[in-house]
């Protein structure tokens, strides 16, 4: 089959998979997903959003954060956060030279829904769904969660749509605050992936304690 003909993925979400489950018992689902995984400096960020059952609609133009432009991404954040509760969890850039990315993922999604669960939310009785093939959260759970994985999830579900927008933004927004700290590296514009302005401010200046000095050659 020719490329263009192949069945592309869904750019807009839906909330299907959130009414199977409702529709199967779950009271509350979960969307996770992760933003900064492959920078070079600053936190990696873990987005989580909660949807609870009678959920009939979401935010108008949600999206997977990549597929969103940074000012849309802004104005879209509060909507988000008045749709349903919501929280943030980071690893730092020492953690994950310590101890790698895959347990800096779990670690900081473990601290994101320890911050839903210390607002009252439900965890333990929702269905956690992350996006990808790979569930890198449950090892770093203290307490079994029903956690689901997809691919494409950040696409497709609105629950996974609204965790990556959340995640996007405050990450985004802290690497800005760094940028002022740090301005030989771009930081405001890279958000500290690896672009040419932040390895051409690396070579003039230096690491900083924000670099994962493990990924830098």
């Amino acid at each position: 089959m020719p490329p263009s003909e192949r069945a592309q993925p869904p750019k807009d979400p839906t909330l299907d998979f959130e009414l199977e489950c409702f529709a199967a018992g779950a009271r509350l689902v979960i969307g996770v997903d992760e933003v900064g995984r492959g920078a070079i400096a600053g936190p990696v960020a873990v987005g989580v959003h909660a949807v609870r059952t009678g959920a009939t609609g979401f935010p108008a133009g949600l999206r997977d954060s990549k597929l969103l432009s940074e000012k849309r991404r802004e104005l879209l954040a509060p909507l988000v956060a008045d749709w349903g509760e919501g929280a943030v969890g980071y690893a730092t850039a020492a953690e994950i030279d310590v101890h790698g990315i895959t347990w800096a993922l779990g670690e900081a999604g473990r601290r994101a829904l320890l911050e839903l669960h210390g607002r009252g939310i439900e965890v333990a009785a929702a269905v956690v769904l992350v996006d990808g093939s790979h569930d890198w959260l449950s090892p770093a759970l203290r307490q079994p969660l029903q956690v689901r994985t997809r691919v494409g999830a950040d696409r497709a579900c609105a629950s996974v749509s609204a965790a990556s927008v959340r995640a996007k933004v405050a990450r985004d927004a802290l690497m800005r605050e760094a940028h002022v700290a740090y301005p030989h590296y771009g930081w405001a514009s890279n958000k500290g992936y690896g672009a040419k302005a932040h390895y051409e401010g690396i070579a003039a200046h230096g690491l900083t304690e924000l670099h994962r000095r493990s990924w830098i050659r």
